[in-house]
Formats: C-alpha cells, structure tokens, sequence
C-alpha cells in the first residue's frame, strides 16, 4: 500500500508541478521535450524514459524489483491522469503556492515508496549502479546526470525555470524528512535512498 500510494503521489506531483508553470523536475523537463517533439503526452514520455533508463542497469549490473517497475508504469499514468483533471492557474499568485504544494507532495511520496523497501526507482538505480561501477561519489554522479537531463530537456523545448531550482534546492531535504517520518529505523539504507528524479524517481 505504501509503495503504490506513494508511486501515486509521485506521479500527481508531478502533474501539479507542470500545471504550476513554474519550471519543471529535470527529469520532466527531458519528458517534456520530448513529448513536445513525438507528440505524445508527457506521461509515456516518462514511462518511455524511464523503461529505457531501466535497460541501461543491465551493464551495471543492477537488480530491479517490485518497485522499480512499478515506478516506470504508475508514475506516468497518474501524471497523465492528474493532467487532465487539473486545470492550469492563471495567476501567479495561484500557481506559487501550486508549485511549492506539489514539490512538498513529492518529497513525501519518494519518503513513502522508498520506505517500502521495494526496490529503487529506474532513475534512483542508474545512479547508483554508475557509482558503484565508477567509484564516483554519489553528489557528482547526481550532479552529473541531472545536468545531462536538463540540458538535453531544454534544448528539447522543455520548461525549465525558477521551480527547477525550488525543486532542486528542496527535494532533497524533503525527501529526508519524509523517509525518516514514514520509515523510522526500517528506512531503507545505503544509497538507493538518495533521491534522483527529479522526476521520476
């Protein structure tokens, strides 16, 4: 339950962070410029993205479960999902408060799937994997694939902006928070807790 709600929160977070218009994750600014480039929406996007990300844990040697490929699917479908029950704001003064009410929903929901125990996201794993098998550190591994993703989402025609920054700066610690609030001493350790998606887990 708690994997799947918190999968579900994500991806809602998500949606709620694009209506903002505000700037998006980095991982949803790729999605976007990519969905803005095949025309698809911007939830396959995700779900396209993550599955392909996923192939990559294959020379690093890393093991998905439950978790993994429940994130590629459900984060995408309830980010459509939300999309298209949410209309966009038209003030500023409405989306402000949309912005930092979707990036706090999102840290606690990678605080609850994460304390399931159920594996890491596609994204969470790529990260990982590059830093066991390049013996980087996990900030400049982090760093280094947030950077990529945002570039390359960005010449895509992706929106990035002032809430990238928010995110950036707080998921992290939001994240922390929320494991530790909904986890205790069962968190899970080591690095798969670190939070890598902007986007998507």
């Amino acid at each position: 339950m708690r994997l799947y709600v918190g999968l579900a929160l994500y991806g809602a977070s998500s949606g709620l962070q694009l209506r903002a218009g505000l700037g998006l994750a980095p991982w949803d600014v790729l999605n976007q410029g990519i969905a803005r480039h095949t025309g698809i929406s911007i939830g396959t996007a995700s779900i396209t993205v993550g599955a392909l990300v996923l192939l990559l844990w294959v020379p690093l040697r890393q093991r998905p479960g439950l978790g993994t490929v429940s994130n590629v699917l459900l984060v995408g479908l309830t980010m459509d999902a939300t999309l298209s029950l949410m209309p966009s704001p038209h003030t500023l003064w409405a989306r402000i408060p949309l912005l930092v009410f979707a990036i706090a929903l999102c840290g606690a929901a990678t605080g609850l799937y994460l304390s399931a125990r159920f594996g890491a996201g596609p994204r969470d794993g790529l990260m990982t994997g590059l830093h066991l098998r390049t013996g980087r550190s996990i900030r400049l591994v982090r760093t280094a694939i947030e950077v990529a993703v945002l570039v390359t989402g960005f010449a895509l025609g992706g929106s990035a902006g002032a809430g990238t920054v928010v995110y950036a700066l707080a998921i992290g610690p939001l994240a922390q928070f929320f494991l530790r609030r909904f986890g205790g001493s069962g968190a899970p350790a080591g690095p798969s807790t670190v939070v890598a998606r902007g986007g998507g887990a």
